[in-house]
């Protein structure tokens, strides 16, 4: 008996062990520290990665593991921007898995970014930043890495999914289709006959030339898809929806609005963000680089940078007038993409502001974080700073708000701005019709409710079919005629016939009064309500 008992302790023993050697992480998760070890054979692998830097586009061979597991020949380098010192004890760095090996990747990814948050003392902004964007649009992914370079600590570093073809291929997009990147060259004059310092702002000029110092082609081809953006955008925006998606590009906007990211579009070099074409020929933007939210980066173009105070109560229209961002202001002209835009702005600010829920997570991020902080030596920040970062700004030279000193009275400035203190018609409840309880006949359509409270002037539903394909949209009445129950009761109801060509049907619900409106669900751009055929005659 005692020897049965000890081969099955043995066994279960070995079992446990095999389980938790092959349990690993998920690669970006935010509820653990990725551990990122790279080896390198040469020991001035610091002068190396300098000379690389700063004379050519190779990488230095090495190898790398991530939590736990090894990856050989893989290439490593500096990432070179305008936080890059030669010399430096911590620099950005970029590790491609599949330097040599195509096919090697981690989970899936084949490129490593890791930022050193150069200008963010509380080390919240990037993580804390993409987990708000990628609620409401494509952004990437972000976590912690605890990084050692040939056995030394090297940082604790930030790691932000690269915007490559995996995450594309993660956002239903095609690495086919045009991809640019927006790396706009400041210091460089324009070339002649184009416009200068213009950077990523997306005005107008008829010929490539003028738009090679400011975008990156990543794609095989597309420069001719950018320049007709800009032509509609100066020419035709009425045309717009045609080669954007405007409601992306809206979201875009409002969340660097409310988190003061101005190291974007909204700022004075229109920089860090990408365009990739979806498969109905328009453009999408993603936004990286959110090192410098929540006000770390002060400039909107118009004079010297801005003030505490002047961040805090940064107009929710800023740029509506403005030709110089014809992203923005052709945009926010028309009454209806205001009226969306000003809708995703009071999404986001009562979803994380309102009520403090940032935050808490700021300070659930900085917990995770602290003993590896304390423990880097590399840090741009001591013990002391990053312990106010959130209430206090840091810096002599480069003022950085604290995350709560900034966002704590923005919410409220923002709560009351007339423009947002409309309260927008909500739908309370929604439902799909199904087959009547003892009924043999089969439901062969989408039968549609929704009760709407505070006063709807206008009620649209948005459907769709398959996920690769666009939303079609209809009008919801209350005239009791459209399965609505009574006229005038606040219940909307449609009727969607798929004519029998399809069995399943996504969808969402907009309720609109003449200032403002509201998304059913919230999360509808990629959790949209779902319902099918099959469901409906149980």
């Amino acid at each position: 008996m005692n020897k049965f008992f000890l081969l099955l302790c043995s066994f279960l023993m070995s079992w446990n062990i095999t389980f938790s050697q092959e349990e690993v992480p998920s690669f970006y998760s935010t509820d653990h520290i990725t551990a990122i070890n790279i080896t390198f054979k040469q020991s001035n692998w610091r002068t190396l990665l300098d000379s690389l830097a700063l004379k050519g586009d190779g990488m230095l061979f090495g190898s790398v593991s991530i939590d736990g597991q090894t990856y050989k020949n893989v290439g490593v380098r500096y990432v070179v921007d305008r936080t890059y010192r030669v010399d430096k004890m911590r620099n950005p760095l970029h590790i491609k898995l599949n330097f040599i090996n195509k096919n090697q990747n981690h989970q899936g990814y084949k490129s490593v970014r890791l930022s050193h948050s150069k200008r963010d003392p509380s080390m919240v902004r990037e993580v804390m930043g993409y987990e708000i964007a990628r609620q409401y649009m494509p952004a990437p992914k972000a976590n912690y890495a605890k990084v050692m370079v040939n056995g030394a600590y090297y940082g604790l570093l930030v790691n932000v999914q690269d915007v490559d073809g995996v995450f594309l291929e993660e956002y239903g997009a095609s690495t086919e289709n045009t991809f640019i990147e927006c790396v706009p060259d400041i210091d460089k004059r324009a070339q002649a006959g184009c416009k200068n310092k213009i950077f990523g702002n997306l005005e107008y000029e008829d010929g490539v030339q003028c738009y090679l110092d400011n975008f990156e082609l990543l794609s095989e081809d597309g420069w001719d898809d950018l320049i007709e953006l800009s032509r509609i955008l100066a020419e035709e925006p009425e045309k717009i929806e045609s080669v954007l998606d405007v409601d992306k590009t809206l979201w875009m906007h409002a969340f660097n609005n409310v988190v003061v990211n101005l190291s974007s579009y909204a700022g004075n070099y229109s920089r860090n963000f990408y365009f990739y074409q979806n498969s109905q020929g328009q453009f999408v933007p993603v936004m990286t680089n959110l090192n410098l939210a929540f006000g770390s980066y002060k400039n909107v173009g118009d004079g010297s940078d801005l003030g505490l105070r002047d961040l805090q109560l940064l107009d929710p229209l800023l740029h509506r007038q403005n030709k110089a961002k014809p992203l923005i202001s052709k945009l926010l002209q028309n009454k209806d993409y205001e009226k969306i835009y000003l809708s995703h702005v009071y999404q986001i600010i009562y979803d994380h502001f309102v009520d403090g829920e940032y935050e808490q997570r700021a300070k659930e991020l900085q917990q995770l974080i602290s003993n590896d902080y304390f423990e880097d030596q590399n840090s741009f920040y001591d013990q002391s700073e990053f312990l106010k970062s959130m209430t206090t700004t840091i810096g002599k030279r480069s003022l950085i708000p604290g995350v709560k000193e900034l966002m704590e009275k923005r919410a409220r400035y923002l709560k009351k701005h007339p423009k947002l203190a409309i309260i927008p018609p909500s739908v309370t409840q929604s439902n799909v019709l199904g087959r009547a309880e003892l009924s043999n006949k089969q439901v062969e359509t989408f039968r549609v409710t929704a009760q709407v409270a505070q006063r709807p002037k206008r009620v649209t539903l948005y459907y769709r079919f398959a996920k690769n394909q666009p939303y079609q949209s209809m009008f919801m009445e209350d005239d009791g005629k459209h399965n609505d129950e009574e006229a005038n009761d606040n219940l909307f109801g449609a009727e969607v016939d798929p004519e029998g060509l399809y069995t399943k049907m996504e969808y969402y619900i907009v309720a609109e009064n003449p200032a403002a409106l509201s998304y059913n669900p919230p999360s509808y751009m990629f959790a949209p309500y779902k319902t099918s055929l099959k469901e409906l005659n149980k």
